[in-house]
């Protein structure tokens, strides 16, 4: 049987890194943790994406929370989505604590209570910075895979964005996308059919109703202006921290399609907009997606693959993807397959499929000679979790069970006065929480529906007027000799005779 020195040695090595690292924990053998046996994560592989996945109430909120804390510590801004609602916290030091202490007397460093620079967004009615995106930003493609349109569908969307370019109306907000559709197919018909191309009515019908049903979720709070720059995620403190950007959606977990467009339209914006960066010691963003299986629990195969093709393609950006969810399964294994940090804390086996469950999982995760790793994965502790990631080189790491570090920030949400001074004093709210209206495609085919009505209507009074205008022409030889001056004194003269 391994001895404890030996897997001392085996951890040290395998975590062993030149550059500047996260430490997560310390790895425990025979249930115990091992001090000093630091489970390490280099800064230099954060943009290969990661997972954290367990059961609910076994620690994944506070796990990310140390992630969170420790990029920020480390200069690199972060992007949380809070969905429950607990993450406030993190602008709030920690009160401390006897266990606390202790957990990291074990671990094998002290314990530091510290509150971090926090930015909270907001995509709703909720407080905060108001996040927007216009219709054009998103493109037709990506808006046809969010309403999973047909291919004929996704044509017709194609040419409306180009009708737009074209006639230089701007697309928005939903409305003017609707407007659009609705003048291709009514009084825009035969200015369509000569320049575009014929459009059907039952397919622009079709794409309405997807489009209503996505303003039924709140959608139409999202588009619109003015328009979130994704570059204000990266700012730094005056400290050199990075801010932890927290978006509230604790009012959307019922409304999934809302929250899928938002996060698509968010990395398709982060994509085109970051620079590349190559093989960069830090990554420049971290983004956590809490509730992971929201995003995928409703996709089309369209929006998979859209979604595959982001995660595979963004982290040359310098851009890490964090999914958390309560299984791994419930994150599509193409997607799965490009994540290099895994977190993995307790699951538990009540059934069938949970027993499959765990087994699917643990054949994810490394062979290790001091673990049986289904065992592992339904004995492991709240805070305590299985962990594998890659080295600087790019290789896996041993497979450690972890007792894991506490988070240096509160455990607990700010109360509402604390929330409303930190929303209050901050410098983003003023810039985007005004809402602009200013002209576009629907005011613009307003105008223009207006103005074809009032000549249709012209041209509809117009045979009246020149049928008039024609009896009117006839009658004029007749009065010009009834009132000519030759017929009226012949007129005179015949009264005269008959007089005498």
């Amino acid at each position: 049987m391994p001895s404890k020195e030996a897997f001392f040695d085996h951890i040290a090595q395998g975590y062993a890194t030149k550059g500047d690292y996260i430490a997560m924990g310390a790895a425990m053998f025979q249930g115990e943790a091992v001090t000093n046996a630091l489970v390490k994560v280099p800064l230099k592989t954060l943009n290969r994406h990661g997972l954290i996945a367990g059961a609910t109430g076994t620690g994944k909120t506070k796990t990310l929370q140390v992630l969170a804390e420790n990029l920020s510590e480390k200069g690199i801004p972060v992007l949380l989505m809070d969905l429950k609602g607990d993450l406030s916290g993190i602008a709030k030091p920690s009160p401390g604590h006897a266990k606390i202490e202790e957990r990291h007397a074990k671990i094998g460093f002290p314990f530091q209570a510290k509150g971090f620079p926090v930015e909270i967004l907001s995509l709703s009615e909720q407080d905060g910075v108001k996040l927007r995106a216009t219709v054009s930003e998103f493109g037709p493609t990506l808006l046809s895979r969010i309403l999973d349109l047909t291919e004929t569908q996704e044509g017709i969307m194609a040419v409306v964005f180009k009708y737009c370019d074209d006639n230089k109306m701007p697309l928005l907000d939903l409305k003017d996308l609707k407007k659009v559709l609705q003048y291709a197919t009514g009084t825009g018909k035969a200015e369509f059919s000569k320049d575009y191309g014929r459009i059907s009515s039952s397919s622009t019908g079709s794409i309405l109703r997807k489009i209503i049903e996505l303003e039924q979720q709140g959608a139409e709070r999202f588009f619109g202006e003015k328009s979130f720059d994704v570059k204000d995620l990266t700012r730094i403190d005056a400290d050199g921290r990075g801010f932890i950007n927290i978006i509230r959606l604790t009012d959307i977990q019922d409304r999934p399609k809302l929250f899928s467009t938002f996060m698509l339209s968010l990395l398709a914006e982060i994509y085109a907009t970051f620079p590349e960066q190559g093989d960069s010691d830090r990554p420049e963003l971290i983004l956590f997606i809490d509730e992971a299986h929201l995003i995928f629990k409703e996709a089309s195969k369209a929006l998979l693959d859209q979604i595959e093709s982001i995660v595979k393609l963004i982290r040359s950006k310098g851009i890490g993807l964090y999914f958390v969810t309560q299984n791994p399964t419930d994150v599509p294994n193409e997607v799965l397959a490009q994540l290099g940090l895994k977190v993995q804390h307790a699951l538990r086996a009540f059934t069938a499929r949970d027993r499959k469950a765990i087994k699917l999982t643990a054949e994810n995760y490394p062979e290790s000679e001091f673990y049986d790793t289904k065992e592992v994965l339904t004995s492991l502790g709240i805070g305590e979790a299985l962990i594998s990631a890659l080295d600087e080189k790019g290789r896996p790491t041993p497979l450690a069970a972890t007792l894991l570090r506490a988070p240096m920030s509160r455990m607990d949400v700010l109360d509402d006065a604390e929330l409303k001074a930190l929303i209050k004093g901050s410098e983003l709210v003023g810039k985007y929480n005004e809402v602009l209206d200013r002209e576009s495609a629907y005011e613009i085919l307003g105008e223009k529906i207006e103005k074809a009505e009032t000549l249709a209507q012209e041209e509809k009074a117009s045979p009246r007027r020149r049928s008039t205008a024609r009896r009117s022409t006839r009658m004029n030889p007749v009065v010009k000799v009834l009132t000519s001056a030759t017929f009226i004194r012949g007129v005179l003269g015949v009264l005269k005779k008959v007089i005498r």
